[in-house]
């Protein structure tokens, strides 16, 4: 069963395109991080993300067989199961969700059964860096500028450390920790 919880909301389904069950899809803002977890499986091959709606006040999945971005806060996608403009009209102005339990940031983890997903993911999670050792846990997430960054508390002060992949070495999700190899001076900067 999918909880509320569970879950992350990505953007909302605009109207049908075309007649063969194709929507718009629009994002609550632009994920480029999101591209590859919509990236049509191989053909002939299962896979592809797991989009998430409310209907009926049941959390109802489906699965994305095909898309395509046309600017980096809209794409087309086609649902399995989805063929027809009648079929995929109830979703229509629907909210859009991935499930979190599920998903993790590209290139964060070694796993491959996580797709992608924001960086609101990892709220709670304590920082750590290789060299400065435990930073402070995640309280916010700020996007409103290109480079998205952490908002981490500390017993201090509040601290701003970019969220980026390339500094991430590991994450724990049971601990609900990440492991960083920071720039040498960039928590001097902070």
């Amino acid at each position: 069963m999918i909880r509320r919880n569970d879950l992350v909301k990505i953007g909302k389904f605009n109207k049908p395109h075309g007649v063969s069950g194709e929507i718009q899809l629009s994002f609550t803002s632009p994920l480029t991080p999101l591209t590859g977890a919509l990236d049509s499986p191989p053909e002939g091959g299962r896979g592809g993300a797991f989009l998430v709606c409310e209907l009926d006040n049941i959390f109802v999945p489906f699965r994305v067989i095909e898309s395509r971005f046309i600017s980096d806060t809209t794409a087309y996608v086609r649902l399995k199961n989805i063929s027809s403009d009648e079929a995929v009209r109830p979703l229509v102005n629907k909210d859009v969700y991935f499930d979190k339990r599920a998903t993790v940031i590209a290139g964060a983890t070694a796993n491959p059964h996580h797709e992608n997903l924001t960086w609101d993911y990892f709220l709670d999670y304590t920082l750590f860096d290789k060299t400065a050792g435990e930073i402070g846990k995640i309280s916010a997430v700020d996007d409103s500028t290109p480079n998205t960054l952490f908002i981490v508390e500390t017993p201090d002060d509040e601290l701003l450390i970019p969220a980026n992949t390339d500094f991430i070495t590991s994450i724990d999700e049971k601990q609900k920790q990440i492991h960083l190899e920071l720039p040498e001076g960039l928590l001097d900067l902070t």
